[in-house]
């Protein structure tokens, strides 16, 4: 599941890169920044959690398996700040 947010990643630095022209403004690097550090850091957190909640979730399932519905919507929960991320960047680089 954490393979979507490197993606998330590849497609904001392939938007920014293409909007870099000869007369290229502070204003639009500041926002290119916080595209990228936007994208970045909500990727790191969701990463973490989603590190977190799988191998407590693998652990739980085993002993319960009951638990792998409620597994898996905390992991999708945890994609999702990848995916505020994403769109955040998106909204800065455009």
């Amino acid at each position: 599941m954490a393979g979507i947010i490197a993606i998330y990643g590849l497609v904001v630095a392939v938007l920014i890169s293409q909007n870099m022209t000869p007369d290229y403004t502070v204003e639009k690097s500041l926002r290119h920044l916080g595209a990228g550090l936007a994208v970045g850091l909500s990727g790191l957190a969701s990463g973490y959690a989603i590190g977190i909640v799988g191998d407590a979730g693998v652990r739980g399932t085993a002993q319960q398996p009951r638990l792998f519905v409620g597994m898996i919507l905390i992991l999708i929960f945890a994609e999702v700040l990848g995916l505020y991320g994403f769109i955040v960047a998106l909204i800065l680089s455009v």
